[in-house]
């Protein structure tokens, strides 16, 4: 027979400790968090990120300028209000597969930004090497090349190069794990045999004066160096959906 007021079996109390007094657990914080995420998501620009169209050589005249590619992964750096994020292009969360780079965008000086680039491993002659970062073997960089938000502000409609100056000076005093992914201006053919001779995967050619286009852009060009390791792979590929 139990006493007045014992209870009949183990206390069950959701968001008590064992003593039954100090709340460990509350179903209200966590939906207090979950709200506070979701809305610190809906803060941030909607985006789907600019595609490169491929052309056989770099463009001509003085409108352009030049970026290496490298043999890399593409990745969304972002800040909101839940923290730091690496994201790639389909939308997986890889913060916790490149923590060198992850660190290094947690200490940037903005409350919020939206940063494209590629995360990258780079070999002693300190060129990319794509397969050096599926086996995990080696610290993995983020290369930043555009800024699509600063602090709140979408910069998706600046031009290119305002957006990289902008970017070039939020990188100015970053820590190891982040680099910025210098331009070149003048003759892209010039940018591209130098380029393709160092060994690297080919060059992004960028419109001056051009806003950031979702998708596929005819204000980037990409022409990509036959020989390099990521053209070969990339034809196996093909060869192997046939």
């Amino acid at each position: 027979m139990m006493s007045n007021g014992a209870s009949a079996g183990p206390s069950r109390v959701l968001g008590l400790d064992s003593a039954g007094a100090v709340p460990i657990f509350s179903a209200m914080s966590v939906t207090r968090e979950l709200r506070r995420r979701v809305s610190a998501d809906r803060t941030l620009p909607r985006f789907e990120p600019c595609l490169p169209r491929r052309a056989k050589v770099p463009p001509v005249g003085p409108g352009w300028i030049h970026e290496i590619k490298h043999d890399g992964f593409r990745i969304i750096a972002r800040r909101n209000a839940g923290g730091e994020r690496l994201i790639t292009r389909n939308g997986h969360d890889f913060t916790a597969r490149f923590p060198l780079a992850a660190a290094a965008v947690a200490a940037l000086p903005a409350r919020s930004f939206l940063i494209d680039g590629e995360a990258i491993a780079c070999d002693d002659n300190g060129l990319a090497v794509f397969e050096m970062i599926r086996h995990h073997h080696h610290e993995v960089e983020l290369c930043a090349f555009d800024l699509l938000e600063l602090d709140g502000e979408d910069l998706r409609a600046s031009p290119i190069e305002e957006r990289k100056r902008t970017l070039a000076r939020l990188l100015r005093r970053s820590s190891p794990g982040i680099v910025l992914n210098e331009h070149f201006n003048g003759d892209g053919a010039v940018v591209y045999r130098h380029a393709c001779a160092l060994g690297c995967e080919g060059i992004v050619s960028k419109r001056l004066g051009s806003p950031y286009r979702a998708g596929r852009a005819d204000c980037w060009v990409k022409v990509k160096n036959p020989a390099a390791p990521a053209a070969r792979r990339e034809a196996e590929e093909d060869w192997g959906a046939r």
